[in-house]
């Protein structure tokens, strides 16, 4: 016989709910009962896939503390997966125990939250453990209060091994009722490759990174269409130019907007400006279009933007103050 636990308390050494189930672990275990415990506040990556941990499983025990109010967050998720990507055919064959440990008010709602929604989901019920503990000494030193636990965890065992029968109840009508609703139907292996992509970190980063990739791509075919777009801000830099001896320089500007960076190339009284790449520059800016706009119409200066969090900056930050020395622009309204 296999049970599994999920506990969707915090993990606190004085968790009350920690230290039933660790009790009741340990009866079960005395029983040859293989036990498999997951913390769902160390797999809130994972939550979405922990369906498919119930297929080896003859009966499980959802653990909770309830601390303000409710079962938490990590126990509803989880319960909100069984829904979406269980094997509802599996779910209908395993027995569950509830177990609600209040610190606060509320375990018997608790208790009763985690039974009803484990039958709507159309598994089978198992007796359960609620109470209210302040402090998990209470029961440590409580010999009746252990002897109950104990107790709990062997008619779990005597209700799994036996596959005791229970009366219908109407809770598992709901399932039947609202499941034909959805709108999208797939088998369960389609369900766990599902559940498996939501929660695979890794895939989800790469799927926004590819997204950001072709996004810039197609913002750079569609700059490259017209020459004003593609030649923005070269001429704004150009007439603003101001020679100045001694200064060897080179800047990178990257704006999200443009698909290749604006290169700025100065040395002595020569400039050279072109959107491209080359092998290393002295400072490497990253700066929204709009900001660069406010710059080259003299509104803002780079370091004024630097200071207000518009500019992020690499590199050398004596050769940025330069910028402003040599590239002077002045507010085109005040020309106006």
């Amino acid at each position: 016989m296999k049970i599994n636990i999920y506990y969707g308390g915090r993990g606190m050494v004085d968790d009350p709910t920690l230290y039933v189930v660790e009790r009741m672990q340990k009866v079960l275990e005395e029983l040859h009962v293989t036990i498999e415990r997951y913390n769902l506040h160390e797999l809130k990556g994972k939550i979405l896939t922990l369906p498919n941990t119930l297929k080896e499983a003859d009966g499980i025990i959802l653990a909770s503390t309830v601390e303000w109010y409710g079962i938490g967050g990590d126990m509803h998720q989880f319960l909100d997966a069984c829904w979406l990507y269980g094997d509802k055919e599996k779910i209908s064959e395993l027995y569950m125990s509830p177990i609600v440990m209040s610190t606060t008010y509320g375990e018997r709602e608790g208790k009763l939250t985690l039974s009803t929604a484990w039958e709507i989901l159309g598994g089978l019920p198992c007796s359960g453990i609620c109470g209210y503990i302040t402090d998990s000494k209470q029961l440590d030193m409580n010999l009746s209060y252990i002897r109950i636990i104990e107790k709990k965890a062997e008619n779990m065992y005597r209700t799994i091994s036996q596959k005791m029968p229970s009366l219908p109840a109407s809770n598992k009508a709901v399932k039947d009722m609202v499941s034909i609703t959805s709108n999208i139907s797939l088998t369960p292996q389609e369900s766990e490759q599902l559940s498996q992509y939501v929660a695979d970190d890794v895939y989800v980063k790469q799927q926004k990174e590819d997204i950001e990739e072709l996004t810039g791509y197609f913002k750079g075919l569609l700059g490259e269409n017209g020459s004003d777009k593609k030649e923005k801000f070269i001429k704004e830099f150009n007439d603003a130019f101001t020679a100045s001896d001694g200064i060897k320089a080179s800047y990178q500007i990257k704006m999200e907007e443009k698909n290749q960076p604006l290169i700025i190339k100065v040395e002595n009284k020569k400039v050279e400006i072109f959107y491209g790449t080359i092998d290393s520059v002295d400072v490497e800016i990253q700066v929204k279009e709009e900001i660069m706009e406010e710059i080259t119409k003299g509104r803002k200066t780079f370091q004024r933007a630097f200071m207000g969090g518009g500019l992020k900056v690499k590199g050398d930050f004596k050769v940025l103050r330069t910028l402003d020395q040599l590239f002077p622009f002045q507010d085109t309204m005040m020309k106006e």
